[in-house]
């Protein structure tokens, strides 16, 4: 079970889930930000980070079919993660005001997303909604230097057989001085390195791949554009 939230959107009870279906019964596709705000994001690369954020509620704002069908959940995390905003419509997405400090434990962050989008496919399936493949975007500066070797393995390997099952779509981004060797271990996709600190890019493309993914079918294989305008590729 994820941890509750910290300020953001509270955790819903499932009267909540019932009043909010019944008005918009689309199908949901989740999209949860494991987000790195350890010390070596302080200054620029979390100020621009927090100006993304609150450009990707912008442009998915501007599609009214991915307005109801995109839910937002995010989590930061540095040597502890932190569910900052449970999984809401873009109406309900308040972009957090993110604070860079601590060092960085990748696995918790992502045995804690993954627990969260597990939970959320429950709680569509309980009310009858249908859903496309959650994706989950880790960004992250740094390399694992609070994990335990061995859990550091198992959050990884959690990653591949969830994607191997169809389960979740798993991104990994590194920015700065990210060691994008151990990135690249994580999950089926080569890492992607931001260039520079172009958040707004990235998330431009990331409301813009939401977009895509719902005007299809849930059981579409949706292509995406390129990302060589926001990473080196």
């Amino acid at each position: 079970m994820a941890i509750p939230p910290k300020g953001g959107r509270p955790m819903t009870t499932p009267l909540d889930d019932m009043v909010e279906f019944a008005d918009n019964p689309e199908p949901r596709c989740a999209c949860l930000l494991l987000l790195d705000v350890s010390g070596s994001m302080t200054g620029d690369p979390v100020r621009q980070l927090n100006d993304g954020l609150a450009y990707f509620k912008e442009c998915i704002e501007g599609d009214s079919l991915a307005s109801l069908r995109t839910e937002v959940g995010v989590v930061s995390f540095n040597q502890f993660p932190t569910v900052v905003h449970d999984f809401s419509t873009v109406d309900g997405f308040v972009p957090p005001a993110l604070k860079a400090e601590g060092g960085t434990k990748i696995s918790s962050a992502i045995n804690v997303g993954l627990d969260m989008v597990e939970d959320r496919k429950a709680t569509y399936r309980a009310n009858g909604i249908t859903y496309y493949r959650p994706w989950v975007w880790l960004i992250c500066d740094g390399r694992p230097e609070h994990d335990d070797p061995q859990e550091w393995e198992l959050a990884k390997a959690r990653v591949k057989q969830a994607e191997d099952d169809n389960q979740v779509a798993f991104f990994v981004v590194g920015v700065e001085n990210a060691d994008m060797g151990e990135l690249d271990s994580i999950g089926n996709r080569q890492a992607l390195k931001l260039k520079g600190l172009d958040f707004n890019s990235m998330f431009q493309w990331l409301s813009s791949s939401m977009s895509s993914v719902s005007q299809s079918q849930p059981s579409d294989t949706v292509p995406l554009s390129n990302p060589a305008g926001w990473a080196e590729v």
